[in-house]
């Protein structure tokens, strides 16, 4: 593990691992190293590219300043692209995917961009969902319950209540309750979950978005909007997959993605 040093002043911690062009992943909500996709997906791809996994502000053994700001957190992807050359490719999954589109936009680091079902919602229907889980994620982290904006969260993601009540048994559940003040970041850089389109409209770098065939029809279609919002945008569709994705499944569209 290393860490740099954000302008802000935070330490965020990150390993690199083999060797070859740089690629960046980057975690979605409640997701750090060791506990969340990328280290299966950075063991796929070592032998292809130098990759970087990395906590977020606020995770695992990254540092957290407050106040939170989106543009904070900006500075902290773009200073590991620094550490990584000045020039990277990034894969995004999730709600990291909205971190990645706001880096892009506002450096050119970037050189191409890989999101991985970015929960945005293209149904005008399914906003009101999305606020109604920004009131109570707000409420539970401003009494400081933070179990129950825990399980806000899974409520809004769709796991079944009577899973998450067994989930708030177990001794892991600790774990989700340290983090749970970064479920507020994710959802800031959502944005309250429309299509940032004019931000995505100033990103002219190669971009793919990809979608799992088996997940849910409104991410699919969000998947397909944020790829047409993007200048340079594709869409790819993974048969069989959903939001619970295989790494090796994905990891040789990145490979055919990042190196060509």
């Amino acid at each position: 593990m290393t860490v740099l040093t954000s302008p802000d002043g935070t330490t965020i911690a990150y390993t690199r691992s083999g060797d070859g062009p740089p690629l960046i992943l980057v975690d979605g909500a409640m997701c750090y190293r060791g506990a969340g996709p990328m280290d299966a997906m950075a063991a796929l791809m070592q032998d292809a590219f130098t990759v970087y996994t990395y906590d977020r502000r606020g995770r695992g053994a990254s540092a957290d300043t407050l106040p939170y700001a989106v543009e904070r957190e900006v500075e902290d992807l773009a200073a590991l692209v620094e550490v990584a050359g000045g020039e990277a490719g990034v894969y995004a999954m999730s709600s990291g995917g909205a971190l990645a589109l706001a880096t892009a936009a506002a450096t050119p680091g970037i050189a191409r961009l890989a999101l991985y079902e970015p929960p945005y919602t293209a149904e005008a229907g399914l906003q009101d969902r999305a606020d109604q889980y920004t009131t109570e994620l707000t409420d539970a982290l401003g009494e400081n319950r933070r179990g129950d904006a825990v399980a806000a969260f899974m409520s809004y993601v769709g796991v079944p209540a009577p899973v998450v009540a067994g989930l708030r048994a177990q001794p892991g559940w600790e774990r989700f309750e340290a983090i749970a003040p970064t479920l507020a970041y994710d959802n800031a850089l959502m944005g309250g979950s429309r299509i940032p389109r004019a931000l995505t409209a100033s990103i002219g770098v190669p971009g793919l978005v990809v979608t799992g065939g088996a997940s849910p029809e409104f991410l699919q279609n969000a998947g397909s909007a944020v790829a047409d919002a993007l200048p340079a945008g594709a869409h790819a569709t993974l048969a069989g997959q959903t939001h619970d994705l295989d790494a090796s499944a994905l990891a040789p569209v990145l490979r055919e993605f990042f190196l060509h």
